[in-house]
């Protein structure tokens, strides 16, 4: 008898580390910042933005600030940015936002 060599679509593909990172932490309802180590951008009409969980600081202009976090980078353009402060863990931008831009 002849066995059936076809593979169904997605059941063989094999699950990248990250997904199945993701996953768990969902199923498990743990937070997602602390366990993934994801960035929090939390942004405040147009004229205040903090950022947790960043790595550094890539570019900083009067109309543009590029911020590397784990996962990817933050783009933020506008007029007058400025870093009011950061620490290790977060900063604040404030200024007229313009665009907020993901960047892998």
């Amino acid at each position: 008898m002849k066995k059936n060599s076809r593979i169904r679509s997605g059941q063989d593909a094999p699950v990248h580390a990250a997904s199945l990172r993701e996953k768990m932490v969902d199923n498990l309802e743990l937070p997602k910042d602390l366990m993934l180590g994801a960035a929090i951008l939390t942004v405040t009409g147009r004229k205040e933005a903090l950022i947790s969980n960043y790595k550094g600081i890539l570019e900083y202009e009067d109309s543009f600030i590029r911020v590397q976090t784990k996962n990817c980078r933050i783009r933020i353009t506008g007029a007058h940015l400025a870093i009011d402060y950061y620490t290790n863990e977060e900063m604040r931008i404030t200024g007229y936002i313009e665009n907020i831009q993901y960047e892998s």
